[in-house]
């Protein structure tokens, strides 16, 4: 007995459920076509995921429903194919003060215009960017459906971490395994997951399917790279990351015993971290914009470091013609800066436009001469070039429609080192998860490869080598403000990723003062935080969803350990 499956590694949108639906069923002609009989969609694949509150609205779960059986309907004349589609079903007790969920993450089985039957998740994720539980209640039942003569088992995502759901799966005669999901991506990811799987499988002695989403979702990027395991947890099938396509499998019953044949064309190979962090931005930035229908995108190009990887990767995602840089020099920027902002813009062939806020800025001292009068220069001076420049930015954006991009890191995110209606001000921030030394990393890694055909080296080497400056004021640099970028960043990673507490940073070989010094910032810089515009995720916490953190708090660790 043979069984020719088909994943359906798809882009889906939130919400488009006319478009997603078309998806399925334009999927499901081809996959029959060539010869399977059975076709996987992602976890929630007729109305995306996720769609967050809206599954809190009726008349959207209503239509996800509706959406479901027009597929099945459409169907109807694949002899012998049977399609599984993820969808939310049910509904919900709710009040102003109080809200019973009776609503799940389902799938369907449909086969030949039926709908042969529907399993509810089991274990729902509540944890980094996941909040299942306050839109879905666990379903308690197995599914276990014929395809091609073959019995198999279904589960969704976070059920084949577990045992039991696989287990039960088994006990009620399922071949093989097959696990539909919308798994975001962060770097190490994908080896975590073919690792979990491959446990899975041993444990029951069944080969696995994974068929996973490709897409981005505001600040959330699914990396796809469906696979297929034998029963002893090997790779049969490894397809490739981030990218949409109709992926193929074939599974024999030999001796009683499910076993995919091994396709050694179909396998992907392994990738480098930065190539796949690389497409996760790319992408990210794609979708972002062609999903909310932007025509393009401004940034604001200082001569940095920050600014040139967001250019970079603006042009692989959208195209050079989509892309607009803008110079925007003051009093304290080098000239350097302007010489390597326009060499960038020439080799990736963007339009570039020099806008000078010398004037603006003297406008605005003049406008505030009396009450600066015998005051020393600070910040606000400073702050006030950010702003200017934010201000330009967001008219460009207001009059030609184009999305402003930001360019602060996690490390400036993290510590505050960024101008709240100023440099922070714009539409998406394409590297908010990426610490400075991870910035670095990634440009070098850029300039030595070009993946989307779009320029090699883009970025002048001098960008890379010279020491980062914010330049707004003479000589400065971003180390007279913050701790050595490799200090910090790793205080960063320790502390706001891993959640390490300050003694145990200390003990691992960093400063006292200046992991204390750190954890202050992170701490009084939330404000600044909660009004930055979204950004994509790469890590497995970002400051987005991942981080909830109040802004009012007395809370001190060192302080905490006292007793009164």
């Amino acid at each position: 007995m043979t069984l020719k499956l088909a994943i359906a590694q798809l882009n889906f949108v939130v919400g488009d459920l006319t478009g997603n639906a078309r998806k399925i069923v334009d999927a499901a002609r081809s996959a029959h076509a060539q010869g399977a009989r059975l076709l996987l969609t992602p976890e929630l694949s007729i109305c995306g995921y996720a769609a967050e509150d809206m599954f809190l609205r009726p008349a959207f779960v209503s239509a996800c429903d509706d959406a479901v059986t027009a597929v099945a309907t459409e169907l109807a004349d694949l002899d012998g194919m049977v399609v599984v589609v993820g969808h939310p079903t049910g509904g919900s007790l709710r009040g102003k003060s109080v809200a019973v969920q009776l609503r799940h993450n389902a799938a369907s089985v449909l086969s030949e215009g039926r709908i042969l039957g529907t399993y509810a998740k089991r274990e729902l994720p509540n944890y980094q960017v996941f909040d299942e539980r306050r839109y879905f209640t666990p379903g308690d039942s197995v599914c276990v459906f014929e395809a091609g003569g073959v019995s198999v088992g279904l589960l969704i995502c976070e059920d084949a971490w577990f045992d039991e759901p696989a287990q039960l799966a088994k006990d009620a005669g399922a071949e093989v395994l097959a696990v539909i999901n919308a798994s975001p991506f962060h770097v190490g990811k994908e080896g975590e997951r073919v690792m979990r799987m491959a446990d899975r499988a041993k444990a029951v002695g069944l080969p696995l399917v994974y068929a996973h989403l490709v897409g981005g979702q505001d600040e959330v990027v699914f990396d796809g790279a469906s696979f297929a395991l034998q029963s002893d947890g090997s790779t049969a099938l490894q397809a490739e990351s981030f990218k949409e396509k109709l992926v193929f499998a074939q599974m024999e019953r030999t001796d009683g015993r499910g076993r995919f044949v091994r396709d050694e064309a179909a396998a992907a190979p392994p990738r480098e971290a930065e190539a796949q962090l690389w497409d996760a931005l790319v992408l990210g930035v794609r979708d972002y914009i062609g999903k909310n229908g932007f025509p393009g995108a401004i940034l604001g190009l200082s001569g940095g470091i920050d600014s040139a990887l967001v250019l970079a990767i603006a042009v692989d995602a959208l195209g050079k013609d989509k892309v607009r840089a803008v110079m925007m020099p003051s009093p304290y920027t080098a000239d350097i800066s302007c010489i390597d902002a326009r060499e960038m813009a020439r080799r990736l062939g963007v339009r570039y436009d020099e806008i000078s806020i010398k004037h603006t800025f003297e406008s605005f001292l003049g406008a505030l001469a009396d009450d600066f009068k015998d005051l020393p220069e600070d910040t606000a001076e400073e702050n006030l070039q950010a702003r200017i420049r934010g201000t330009l930015l967001m008219a460009l954006s207001n009059k030609f429609g184009s999305i402003v991009l930001t360019t602060g890191n996690k490390s400036e995110m993290a510590t505050g080192y960024c101008t709240l209606y100023g440099d922070m001000a714009g539409g998406f921030a394409v590297i908010k998860d990426l610490l400075k030394t991870t910035v670095f990393a990634l440009a070098r890694w850029r300039n030595a490869h070009d993946p989307y055909g779009t320029g090699s080296e883009p970025i002048p080497e001098r960008i890379i080598t010279r020491p980062p400056s914010a330049e707004l004021r003479p000589d400065q640099t971003d180390q007279d403000s913050l701790p050595p970028y490799e200090i910090l960043d790793g205080i960063l990673a320790r502390y706001m990723e891993d959640d390490e507490g300050i003694d145990e940073i200390i003990a691992a070989g960093y400063e006292r003062p200046i992991v204390e010094r750190v954890a202050r910032l992170i701490k009084i810089n939330e404000y600044k935080r909660r009004q930055a515009p979204v950004g994509i995720r790469v890590t497995h916490r970002s400051f987005g969803k991942d981080w909830r953190y109040p802004i009012t708090s007395m809370f001190n660790e060192t302080a905490g350990r006292k007793t009164v």
